[in-house]
């Protein structure tokens, strides 16, 4: 005969060896011995579980568990074997055992009564218990209501008066579930990961979104959408379940960098193609710098009309260029590798066939430009976006001490030649000098050829009335 007491050693020896769980953790077994004081639960590995003996008996002191039946009890300690609980886990526990749940921080079950000041009444192993109402849940948008009724398991934060006076909070176990779940979490988030979370709070730089166990990530305004926005509120709202990508991850996985756009396609892939150079296209003004004017050809795809590419006047650039105006320019230069095109404001009511880049420059060609502006060696003249030339002062046909400004004023309309360009077409020479002179050989021949059809006259002779009427004109 196996003497009682060798058993229980040896079975509680071999409960050493059991698996690892922790405390508080409500785990199932089958009960495979019962003793006098203690009933030894099988819960896998190589040992096994105890649990008092009076936890399986019932009110009339009967016991109500066999060899072979299963039962399911919480954890309550691993110190030199595994004890078990089946009140703590049904919310039926005895004092002296919610004094032992709160010094070793085992949770219990408790049944929400009924909202009072402050929080909320809770009903704990058969005695009151106060749970503030900040520690009910995590979330704080909810009824305070709608816990009313409900079984939780509670964690024991105070413990007064032999434990008529309790205080409890779940929202300590739940902060630390979500602790380990987001350590698990943060292993999927990865940059190039495609997540789904849900908007808890839109900023005016962006919004914050939660990925799950409490981990946030801020979707910047910037990568929400290809298209400019002014306002986050504008795509997202607070509550929204969205797809996001995971775009940078710092700071161990403190900091997360998410994106909304890059899983829509990127306008700019086929910019190039939609939008070669030469083209004249509808575009609308978004805004003006002091650089220039950015312009909307298609949502997501933005150009910039450099202030070099508009014709100078006397009241600025921006005097005809206004945010919103819509209007036609011409594509100058497209990368779409740097997502930059420069572009050009064809001028109202100009044929298609005359826009900007349509001009050509070349040695003897006369143009007509715009005066850009003054300097002592001469006058810069716009031709058209990019081109800009200069006439020397000793081609402008006026004495060097003339008033440059007063003859060319800024803005106005002037006729040049064109006597040089550079092989890259940067340097432009122009004169107004030889305009001047060609028009006065043209009026020379043309009155020549009136006086040729007309009778010979007695006195003076042909060479003498030419010469008197171009000194007339002078």
């Amino acid at each position: 005969m196996v003497d009682e007491n060798e058993d229980f050693a040896s079975m509680f020896e071999a409960s050493l060896q059991a698996k690892r769980f922790d405390e508080g953790q409500t785990i199932q077994g089958t009960i495979v011995a019962i003793t006098s004081e203690v009933a030894f639960i099988d819960v896998g590995g190589k040992g096994e579980a105890t649990i008092d003996i009076e936890e399986l008996k019932g009110e009339d002191g009967a016991l109500e568990a066999a060899v072979g039946d299963r039962i399911e009890a919480m954890v309550v300690s691993t110190a030199g074997g595994f004890k078990l609980s089946r009140r703590l886990a049904r919310g039926a526990a005895t004092l002296r055992q919610l004094a032992e749940a709160f010094e070793t921080g085992l949770s219990v079950e408790g049944r929400v009564e009924r909202v009072v000041k402050g929080g909320y009444e809770v009903r704990v192993a058969g005695q009151r218990a106060f749970c503030p109402i900040s520690q009910i849940d995590i979330a704080r948008d909810t009824s305070p209501s709608e816990h009313e009724g409900r079984v939780y398991t509670f964690r024991i934060l105070e413990l007064k008066d032999g434990g008529k006076n309790l205080v409890v909070s779940r929202r300590v176990l739940q902060e630390e579930a979500q602790r380990e779940d987001a350590e698990a979490l943060r292993q999927s988030i990865v940059a190039g990961a495609v997540l789904r979370g849900r908007v808890v709070s839109v900023r005016e730089y962006g919004a914050f979104v939660d990925l799950g166990a409490g981990v946030q990530g801020l979707l910047h305004v910037s990568e929400m959408a290809w298209t400019r926005t002014s306002s986050p509120s504008e795509i997202v709202k607070p509550g929204e379940e969205i797809t996001v990508k995971v775009l940078r991850v710092e700071d161990d996985g403190k900091k997360i960098a998410l994106g909304l756009k890059q899983l829509q396609t990127d306008p700019w892939a086929a910019a190039a193609e939609a939008f070669p150079v030469g083209r004249t296209v509808s575009g609308r003004v978004t805004r003006l710098a002091d650089f220039g004017a950015f312009v909307e050809l298609q949502p997501g795809v933005e150009a910039l009309a450099h202030v070099s590419t508009f014709p100078p006047s006397a009241a600025g650039w921006k005097a005809g260029v206004n945010t919103g105006m819509t209007a036609r320019f011409e594509i100058l230069s497209v990368d779409p590798a740097a997502k930059r095109i420069g572009v050009a404001l064809v001028a109202e009511g100009a044929p298609q066939a005359a826009s900007p880049g349509a001009l050509t420059v070349a040695p003897g060609a006369r143009i007509t430009g715009k005066v850009e502006r003054h300097e002592k060696f001469g006058v810069f003249v716009f031709l058209a976006p990019g081109r800009t030339g200069l006439i020397p002062m000793k081609e402008t046909g006026l004495a060097r001490e003339a008033d440059l400004a007063r003859t060319f004023p800024i803005g106005s309309d002037v006729e040049v030649e064109v006597l040089e360009v550079d092989p890259a077409g940067k340097r432009i020479r122009l004169s107004r000098q030889a305009v001047i002179q060609a028009i006065e050989r043209a009026e020379v021949r043309e009155y020549g050829e009136r006086q040729a059809d007309k009778p010979s006259q007695a006195f003076g002779s042909l060479a003498e009335k030419l010469a008197g009427a171009l000194k007339a004109k002078k």
